[in-house]
């Protein structure tokens, strides 16, 4: 599916290097519209240095990142999102006692005159924020609730569905589903889906084979900084992924040595 069709981001053999730490060292890899990308791979695979190399949090010591067909070089995060690249850490950068919408549109505020005053609409906010969260077939029982109130599944709606009314065109998912329950984490995986259908790219980063296997369209694996390799939905089973993740004889020699319990 995806060879007759131009990735929407390609990064191109990244490399990052932090004094004499290499954290990538030749990373590559093809996004496309209307797909999932998972990046697996244990703690200190380098998942979290090439994600903040996407959104322009670092800057790659070398290598390319082409989007939209065209290269491009972002000085700061607020660069990748005005081209349409957004990220939802784990944080989700919520405050809690606020309000949904307030949460939803924290940093756009639309605002209304008011004789020499201009106030933050709430008319406005609350009627796109249940619009939105409908969409992505959650119900509120008011967008005035506070979102400390929202489950984390919920929390991480409200943040994938403010990326995509803001324009993303490639969503970044940093381990969402990696502190919720089955239900919860069931509601996250449907929203991503929701969004894939929707035409937008996802990379999904998880540690997770089975979160992974649910929604994804292609996977990648790294390990100590490095791709081990890149497959389509199809081509790998579940088993060999996480084979992959896990250094390959490591993990059949640990087995071995437990009766096969892992």
């Amino acid at each position: 599916m995806s060879s007759t069709r131009n990735p929407i981001i390609e990064m191109k053999g990244i490399e990052k290097h932090f004094g004499s730490v290499i954290a990538l060292a030749g990373v590559s890899l093809k996004v496309y519209p209307g797909e999932c990308h998972c990046l697996l791979g244990d703690n200190g695979a380098g998942k979290s240095t090439f994600i903040k190399t996407m959104s322009g949090v670092h800057k790659p010591t070398k290598g390319e990142i082409h989007f939209d067909g065209k290269p491009l070089s972002f000085e700061r995060p607020r660069d990748a999102i005005a081209a349409g690249i957004s990220t939802v850490y784990q944080d989700l950068a919520m405050i809690p006692l606020m309000s949904v919408s307030r949460n939803f549109f924290m940093g756009n505020e639309p605002l209304r005159r008011v004789g020499p005053l201009k106030l933050f609409d709430h008319e406005y906010a609350n009627k796109v924020t249940l619009e939105e969260m409908g969409k992505m077939g959650i119900s509120l029982r008011g967008p005035d609730q506070a979102v400390g109130t929202l489950s984390g599944g919920e929390r991480q709606t409200v943040a994938i569905a403010r990326a995509v009314h803001f324009g993303a065109k490639v969503l970044i998912l940093d381990e969402p589903t990696s502190a919720l329950g089955v239900r919860q984490t069931a509601n996250v995986l449907a929203t991503i889906d929701k969004v894939r259908k929707q035409g937008i790219a996802v990379v999904f980063i998880t540690h997770n084979v089975r979160h992974a296997m649910a929604v994804g369209d292609q996977f990648t694996v790294l390990n100590r900084g490095k791709t081990l390799g890149t497959a389509k939905r199809g081509e790998i089973t579940p088993e060999e992924l996480q084979d992959l993740m896990a250094g390959g004889q490591e993990l059949v020699a640990l087995e071995g040595s437990l009766g096969g319990t892992v």
